[in-house]
């Protein structure tokens, strides 16, 4: 994992605060005109895979992947699916969590990396779904960055399940995403391109619908960071993802209010990330 992106993530902090009030919470996840926009770090217990004891059951199981922007929706996604009885497996990365190798040497660490967890994650917890959120680790051409795609596709639809490209947020690019920057445009474009030639095998959700265009919008829904999401932008992404997901896989997303006052919001990668409750 490179050092850089650790530190973004895991930068000097105060403790963790409490959880966000359910008020706050549903609050949040109802004003979903607004644009959001983040991205965070891994915390404890968000990796379970289970079903919500009280909702109907689905057949859905979604392996959730991802670099850190990705964890840090994980809580809010994890408890929305699994209140609508979908099973639910956080695999995202605290670090790159990229499956594209452009030819560097830290993305052939961190890819090598992630498909050998994908491969371990598809033999023990044998998802419908493989969701990846494009990261900020995408880079290389497109070429590489479509042999990825395709890749992750054919893996899944050999195991018997389909893929999920989500787009990522806009982030704040400096000096260090500054030289990627080109890179990591047109991974979400490439990603999209694969899925619309899979013949209905992986579908491309674009969440520009959720976090907008603009890297500097709704601030208060932002990490200090200018990368990572706090619980507003997880909860809204959640509540946007699952009512997606549900369409396509033909389940009915739980109620807002059965998972947004729950513990995830006090998960301590938002404590780490100064998020405000």
């Amino acid at each position: 994992m490179n050092s850089h992106h650790k530190s973004r993530s895991r930068s000097p902090h105060r403790p963790a605060r409490s959880a966000l009030s359910a008020v706050t919470a549903v609050s949040a996840v109802a004003a979903l005109g607004l644009t959001l926009a983040g991205c965070g770090e891994k915390g404890t217990g968000t990796r379970d895979e289970g079903k919500s004891k009280t909702t109907a059951s689905t057949d859905t199981k979604v392996l959730w992947l991802g670099d850190s922007i990705a964890g840090a929706q994980a809580p809010a996604l994890g408890a929305a699916l699994k209140a609508s009885g979908v099973e639910f497996k956080d695999s995202s990365s605290d670090g790159g969590g990229t499956i594209v190798d452009s030819g560097e040497k830290i993305t052939q660490m961190i890819a090598g990396d992630t498909w050998k967890r994908l491969a371990k994650d598809i033999e023990s917890f044998r998802p419908t779904v493989v969701a990846y959120q494009v990261t900020t680790y995408d880079w290389g051409s497109q070429e590489q960055q479509r042999a990825a795609y395709e890749r992750v596709v054919d893996t899944a639809s050999n195991a018997g399940a389909e893929v999920v490209f989500v787009s990522p947020p806009p982030i704040r690019i400096d000096g260090f995403y500054k030289q990627h920057e080109a890179q990591m445009r047109t991974a979400p474009e490439t990603a999209a391109e694969v899925a619309g030639k899979s013949g209905g095998t992986a579908a491309f959700f674009d969440a520009s619908q959720v976090w907008g265009t603009d890297a500097s919008a709704a601030k208060a829904q932002r990490a200090p960071d200018g990368i990572h999401n706090c619980q507003q932008g997880a909860a809204a992404f959640a509540k946007w993802f699952t009512g997606k997901l549900g369409k396509q896989e033909s389940f009915t997303p739980a109620s807002v209010d059965t998972w947004a006052q729950e513990s995830w919001t006090g998960d301590e990668r938002y404590g780490k990330l100064r998020c405000a409750v």
